[in-house]
């Protein structure tokens, strides 16, 4: 019989998952383990390589466990991941010579600066579709290598290897075999030219990588190696790979031009599919490869929100306001009409459109009656003015938005989607299974595999689970996302 499943590998932010899906896409069992974050400084955020190929291992494990289901039975494996984040590791061994450098940080931003100041930004933009900022893998490259004892001597040998998470994670599961990196995370560390699809060898020296270093740039859906047998009792191929924001506009079926979706996790990311055209921003998105296929590139201009659900979690465990992540929804209720408290949550920085990696975050509107009610409210407000914010820019790039597909582990709030669709002003749509990252990978699995015929064929596994129509007038609408912009000025650098 077949192999009717694919286990998707959903390498987090905050947490590593693993999810069994059918052959329809359904999630049949998964297993989930939360990942310590690391702040040696302010401003600096770290993983523990170590601790999510241990976690990766052990929700594998327990997801075919409680599906009951034999390693041999699966079709393939397909990997997803937190993009930007950035291990280096030797290449005997197949151990880090540091903690990875997770996306959030912002180390690098003198480097950056001194980059821009040197007129470096507009090649970045042409060949990357990037900005100079320290989001981006490419820099965090750089200080490690500049900052780890022996490490550039080493990487200049070909005795290192780098990459993002998912291609850490296939050099473990294969044994160290095989060091590849798909287009969409490739596409994300500054040394890619995404029209050619290729590592630039300008950008590298510009930025001081080794191209040894760098792993073989391959599509999204492919036969990449297999498990090794000790990791899950059988040898399982690695049929898919994505990073977690392209997986999830796959998950979401947007496999058309100008269908756009919003992913709403740690951050909040939104992309719009714009076909065989990459687009170039006149309103600092981010142009990106949203998939590669069969050698063809499908591209999207993208808006990155970095603290979405990462607020939400900073009410929990720096102010204490709530014990749980899924309280602040009650909390929020509670709050005064009108209150006018604004959250901006720019703990690590502003993402699109403003790209300030100097601005911090602020509570402002602040008086004697506010309370954790009305700062838990200004908070999720938060994440609906940001979507805005990356809506109008995508409308003043030109695309036509009737709808905003969302997803991810926010969405399951009705009140935050109906406040989302009130300040967007549009229908917010919540498929039935949210969480399309994790099933984005198994896509692109089941694509190798031959469960799935084509990428257009997934439109029809896509299912609405409630829509979010605006209720809200849009003079009060607009009033209120006014005071956003305000707050957003009082907290920029420049």
């Amino acid at each position: 019989m077949a192999a009717q499943h694919v286990l998707a590998i959903d390498q987090g932010t905050t947490s590593t998952r693993a999810i069994v899906f059918d052959a329809s896409g359904r999630p049949v069992a998964s297993a989930q383990k939360e990942l310590p974050q690391i702040f040696p400084r302010p401003g600096w955020v770290e993983h523990d390589p170590e601790e999510i190929w241990r976690a990766t291992v052990e929700v594998c494990r327990g997801a075919l466990e409680r599906a009951k289901l034999d390693a041999r039975r699966l079709a393939g494996i397909g990997i997803t991941n937190q993009r930007e984040t950035t291990v280096v590791w030797d290449r005997v061994t197949g151990k880090a010579v540091h903690n990875a450098i997770v996306w959030q940080d912002r180390r690098t931003a003198d480097l950056c600066a001194a980059l821009k100041k040197a007129g470096h930004e507009k090649l970045v933009s042409e060949r990357t579709g990037l900005l100079l900022d320290p989001y981006f893998c490419g820099t965090k490259i750089a200080w490690i290598l500049d900052n780890v004892g022996g490490a550039r001597a080493a990487a200049e040998k070909g005795a290192l290897a780098a990459g993002t998470i998912e291609s850490f994670l296939l050099w473990r599961l294969t044994g160290g075999k095989v060091h590849a990196s798909d287009a969409t995370n490739a596409s994300r560390t500054l040394l890619l030219d995404i029209r050619k699809g290729a590592w630039d060898d300008d950008l590298a020296r510009m930025l001081g990588v080794p191209p040894a270093m760098l792993p073989q740039v391959v599509d999204c859906a492919g036969e990449f190696g297999a498990a090794t047998t000790d990791i899950l009792g059988a040898p399982v191929p690695v049929l898919g790979m994505a990073g977690d924001q392209q997986a999830a506009t796959v998950g979401q079926a947007c496999v058309k031009p100008g269908m756009v979706k919003a992913t709403y996790g740690t951050g909040c990311f939104a992309l719009l599919n714009t076909g065989t055209l990459a687009l170039h921003s006149g309103h600092r998105l981010l142009t990106t490869i949203a998939y590669q296929l069969d050698g063809r590139r499908t591209y999207a201009l993208e808006g990155s929100i970095f603290m979405a659900g990462a607020a939400v979690q900073w009410l929990r465990d720096g102010l204490r306001l709530i014990r749980q992540s899924a309280e602040i929804e009650a909390v929020a209720r509670e709050a005064r009409e009108g209150h006018g408290v604004y959250m901006v949550p720019a703990f690590v920085g502003l993402g699109a459109p403003y790209w300030d990696a100097e601005a911090r975050g602020a509570l402002l509107g602040l008086t004697r009656d506010t309370g954790p009610a009305e700062i838990a409210a200004a908070t999720l407000d938060s994440v609906c003015y940001q979507t805005r914010d990356l809506v109008d820019a995508m409308r003043g790039d030109g695309a036509q938005i009737d709808e905003l597909r969302v997803d991810g582990g926010m969405v399951v709030n009705d009140p935050l989607m109906q406040r989302l669709a009130d300040t967007v002003g549009m229908p917010v749509e919540r498929p039935r299974v949210i969480e399309t990252t994790a099933l984005g990978a198994a896509f692109l699995a089941g694509l190798t595999a031959g469960l799935w015929p084509s990428l257009e064929s997934l439109a029809g596994t896509w299912a609405l689970d409630r829509a979010f129509r605006p209720a809200e007038d849009a003079a009060s609408r607009d009033r209120r996302y006014v005071g956003w912009q305000n707050a957003v000025r009082r907290v920029r650098s420049v």
